[in-house]
C-alpha cells in the first residue's frame, strides 16, 4: 500500500466537514486535487470511503465509517511521535506554564511546587488559576504547557489526558441551616430547601443536575461556600473546600445516600507537545499528594 499521511488528513477532514470544496479552501488546494488524493487513498486501501452523488454532500460508506477512527488514531500517533522527538531534541524545558482549575486542592499544589523548586532550581514557572473550561482553552491556544482540571467529556481532540486521582464530594449546609439539625437526610428533605449548584459555561461537574426545585448557581465552589456559611442553602462541595481553614466550624456535613461521585483530577497537555522532564516529574508529585489527601480524608 502506498497511501500517505496527507491522504489520511484529507480523508478525515472531508469526513468531518462533509465537503470536498470546503476542505480544498481550507487547505488552499484545488478541489480536484483533494478529490484525486481521496481517490488514490481508496485505490490503495481497496475500498470506497465516500458515496458520491451529484449535488449531494459526500457521505461515508460503511467501510469509510469503519476506517475513520483508525485514520484519526494514525494521525494522533504521528503527532505523538513528532512531539516526543521534539521533546528529546529540546531536553529539559526552560519554562513551565501550568494552568489549574481554581477548585483544585490547595495543599497538594503548593507542596508539589515546593518540591519542584528543589529538583529543578533553574526552571521558570508560571501558575494560573481559571475556570475549568478556560484551563483547556489555555492549552489549546498554547498559553499553557500543563493543565490540572476535573474530568469532563467536552475536551479538545488536540489534548492528551491522564487521571491523577480524585477528590471526594460531600453534602453540606451551614451550621444555622434547618438541615443542620437533621444530620442524615434523604432526597425529599433536600428538595425542600434551596440548593447551591456549580455551573460553568464550558464544562460540567458531577452533580450538576439539581435535586431541588429552588436553585442558585455559581461558577466557583468558594463562592458557593460563602453562600453556604450564610445559610443561603445546601450544596455538594469538594471535601477540601469544606475543610478550608476559613470555614472551620461553619459547615455541617450531612449523611446522605444522594451525593455525586468524586471529582476525577486529570493532567492534560497538548498531544503535539509532550511533557518535558520537569513537567513529568511535577505530574508524579501531584499524583502522590492527591493520594495522600484522599487517604487523610478517609
Amino acid at each position: 500500500m502506498q497511501w500517505n499521511l496527507e491522504q489520511l488528513r484529507l480523508f478525515v477532514s472531508v469526513a468531518e466537514r462533509r465537503s470536498f470544496s470546503a476542505v480544498a479552501r481550507d487547505q488552499h488546494k484545488a478541489q480536484s486535487a483533494v478529490s484525486s488524493a481521496i481517490a488514490m487513498l481508496e485505490a490503495d486501501l481497496g475500498v470506497s470511503l465516500f458515496e458520491r452523488s451529484s449535488g449531494r454532500q459526500p457521505r461515508l460508506t460503511e467501510a469509510g465509517t469503519a476506517l475513520l477512527d483508525e485514520a484519526r488514531e494514525v494521525l494522533r500517533q504521528c503527532e505523538r511521535l513528532n512531539g516526543r522527538a521534539l521533546a528529546m531534541m529540546r531536553g529539559q524545558e526552560a519554562r513551565l506554564r501550568v494552568a489549574q482549575d481554581e477548585a483544585m486542592p490547595y495543599q497538594p499544589i503548593i507542596e508539589s511546587f515546593e518540591a519542584l523548586a528543589d529538583k529543578f532550581p533553574s526552571l521558570e514557572v508560571q501558575l494560573t488559576s481559571a475556570a475549568q473550561g478556560d484551563v483547556a482553552r489555555k492549552l489549546v491556544e498554547r498559553r499553557a504547557d500543563l493543565g490540572l482540571l476535573f474530568y469532563h467529556d467536552q475536551i479538545s481532540e488536540a489534548l492528551e489526558r491522564r487521571v491523577l486521582g480524585s477528590v471526594e464530594m460531600v453534602t453540606v449546609c451551614g451550621v444555622g441551616h434547618p438541615l443542620a439539625q437533621q444530620h442524615q437526610v434523604d432526597r425529599q428533605q433536600l428538595a425542600q430547601h434551596r440548593q447551591l449548584l456549580m455551573s460553568t459555561q464550558s464544562s460540567v461537574y458531577p452533580g450538576s443536575e439539581p435535586a431541588s426545585p429552588r436553585v442558585w448557581r455559581a461558577d466557583s465552589f468558594y463562592v458557593m461556600a460563602e453562600w453556604l456559611v450564610r445559610g443561603l442553602g445546601w450544596a455538594w462541595l469538594p471535601r477540601h473546600v469544606v475543610q478550608y481553614p476559613a470555614y472551620q466550624g461553619q459547615m455541617v456535613e450531612l449523611v446522605s445516600e444522594w451525593t455525586p461521585p468524586a471529582l476525577i483530577v486529570e493532567l492534560v497537555w497538548r498531544r503535539d507537545e509532550p511533557l518535558g522532564p520537569a513537567a513529568r516529574w511535577l505530574a508524579e508529585r501531584f499524583a502522590v499528594h492527591l493520594q495522600a489527601i484522599g487517604e487523610k480524608s478517609r
